[in-house]
């Protein structure tokens, strides 16, 4: 079939067109009736083990304490950690209307596939486009009320669920997580390149694990290696958001489900990034 030069719409399918100049369809999902969500953030990491649940509830409960309404949705499908660090063990009920999620101590609203299993620890044995449909129904079937801000913990890499959040969500902006070590420069631009092919803006990067603190004696160690972070965000032309510490303590709160409780965390910079958007 020869080639239509005529149309300017590359999603148009017949044989011979006269140039119709379609619009192509929205990919883009509607929320529920009972939604209302101002901001969709997604968090995302080139590669797993940096931390990124635990940015994403971090930064949650920061602007839950700073007074905005906040909820999580929890796109890990297979890795899900939300629940467990807001010591989250019940199961969601519905209504006829749709899904009711979670709701922490502080008022934070989560959504978690561990949330609709009898255990926690079952695993999650499904196929890609399974988990994206999922992922999907967690925007569309959840009633999540009025929110300022939804963050979206993606899994890790730019597979499946990465993809359908970006197409099917109308996702604001998205905040990179990373850590320290060299190879790390790689993964971050192919997950920076994938939100730029996506055309979701990138608020900034967030290091974790970038230093530890001595409790003895003070001083500062690169336990990962040393940061390469503010190269990278300048070759990307990104902000650096946060440079978080590698603390015992943010680990024990998070596995005993008192994230909420944890206070020595400086986001004051992505909350100022987050209320500009």
């Amino acid at each position: 079939m020869a080639e239509n030069s005529s149309c300017s719409n590359s999603g148009c399918s017949r044989d011979t067109c006269d140039g119709c100049d379609k619009a192509p369809e929205s990919m883009k999902k509607e929320c529920n009736a009972f939604s209302n969500i101002k901001n969709v953030i997604g968090v995302l990491s080139g590669k797993g083990g940096v931390g990124k649940s635990m940015v994403t509830a971090s930064i949650a409960v920061s602007m839950a304490n700073a007074g905005y309404k906040v909820g999580i949705l929890d796109a890990d499908i297979t890795g899900p950690s939300i629940p467990k660090m807001f010591g989250l063990n019940e199961r969601a009920q519905g209504t006829e209307e749709g899904i009711l999620p979670a709701v922490t101590a502080k008022g934070i609203k989560v959504m978690s596939i561990n949330l609709l299993l009898e255990s926690e620890d079952l695993p999650v044995i499904w196929r890609g486009p399974v988990i994206s449909g999922m992922v999907s129904q967690f925007w569309t079937d959840v009633l999540w009320g009025e929110l300022d801000y939804l963050f979206v913990d993606m899994p890790p890499g730019t597979g499946d669920v990465p993809l359908t959040v970006f197409q099917s969500l109308p996702v604001n902006a998205a905040i990179l997580v990373t850590s320290p070590q060299n190879l790390v420069s790689m993964i971050v631009k192919k997950a920076y390149n994938m939100a730029q092919m996506m055309n979701v803006p990138m608020l900034g990067l967030v290091e974790n694990y970038s230093y530890f603190t001595c409790p003895g004696c003070n001083e500062r160690y690169s336990v990962f290696g040393e940061s390469h972070i503010d190269e990278i965000a300048e070759q990307m032309d990104l902000p650096v958001l946060a440079k978080l510490p590698l603390n015992p303590e943010f680990a024990k709160a998070a596995d005993n489900g008192k994230i909420e409780d944890i206070e020595k965390l400086d986001f004051d910079i992505i909350k100022d990034a987050l209320q500009k958007i």
